[in-house]
């Protein structure tokens, strides 16, 4: 939990009694839970409206198994495995969700890897299909190797398309075992991509922020088809796209299902439940590899 806005020192662990699940409902013991940007712009107060009382909880996403349903539930059982989407309390030994927001675990799938996926599969995912992706578009993925743009890449490699992804050149060859082009963010970038695309850019998802709208609209992409989902200034100033397709989890099972087959994959950066406010900080100083995971149970 976080006790007032601020740096990741904010957060630390407080003991509560277990929630209990109301009619519709179950309680899920987490195993893991995903740190987002999402939740350093809540911690950080950036946000709002944001918790209208303290210590409030946070996180978004969780994997972990069902241990207690709440009346009417059918279809799942105590022992369950499941992952799934939560708002403010994901980053905690137990959350109780409703039961048609849950995901079944795939065995293949281990927990850290599935809470990994829910936020990134479900926002990779949408924002391809907003943006109307197809096989034989050019795309332009600002911040490919962040957790959000890993999953894009492969999904839109999965689609057929091409895809050029910015990343720090310690990146690059994961961004190639992706299956994209890899190019330097920063000056420079509108004539690294030029050089390195093998025709014009005609889809740009910016995960990045820093300049990619700016940047995606001097390739000359056609601006209904730039979409942020980090940069709603930018978007408004050039009259391009925030895409947020919301949570669907049809679409996370769907991509779920890809990684039980290792067709989609996810680096892991793993930090224990005590080392919250250090997993906080990681996520905040950006330009890691895939995702940061609370490892709430062993």
């Amino acid at each position: 939990m976080f006790d007032r806005y601020g740096p990741p020192e904010v957060v630390h662990i407080v003991e509560l009694p277990d929630p209990v699940p109301g009619p519709g409902q179950v309680r899920v013991r987490v195993r893991a839970a995903g740190v987002q940007p999402f939740d350093v712009g809540v911690r950080r107060g950036w946000m709002r409206p944001g918790p209208e009382h303290f210590p409030h909880g946070i996180g978004q996403e969780y994997s972990g198994v069902v241990d207690l349903l709440g009346e009417g539930v059918s279809g799942l059982s105590p022992g369950d495995p499941v992952l799934g989407s939560t708002m403010m309390n994901g980053q905690a030994t137990h959350v109780v969700v409703d039961a048609g927001t849950v995901v079944p675990k795939p065995a293949e799938v281990d927990f850290p890897t599935a809470a990994a996926l829910v936020a990134a599969a479900q926002t990779a995912s949408g924002a391809l299909l907003e943006l109307g992706l197809t096989a034989g578009d050019v795309l332009l993925v600002h911040a490919a190797a962040g957790s959000v743009g890993t999953v894009a890449v492969q999904l839109a490699r999965l689609a057929g398309a091409t895809v050029i992804g910015t990343a720090s050149p310690a990146n690059h060859d994961y961004l190639r075992q992706l299956g994209a082009i890899p190019v330097a963010y920063g000056e420079g970038l509108v004539a690294a991509v030029r050089a390195a695309a093998p025709g014009p850019v005609t889809v740009a998802l910016d995960a990045a922020g820093r300049g990619a709208i700016a940047a995606s609209v001097e390739l000359g992409v056609p601006r209904d088809r730039i979409g942020t989902i980090v940069d709603d200034k930018a978007a408004a100033d050039f009259g391009t796209r925030v895409v947020r397709a919301g949570r669907s989890p049809a679409r996370l099972a769907e991509v779920v299902g890809l990684a039980a087959r290792r067709v989609v994959t996810m680096p892991v950066r793993a930090y224990p439940l005590s080392e919250a406010a250090e997993a906080h900080a990681a996520v905040e100083n950006g330009h890691g590899r895939g995702k940061v995971v609370l490892i709430v149970e062993p």
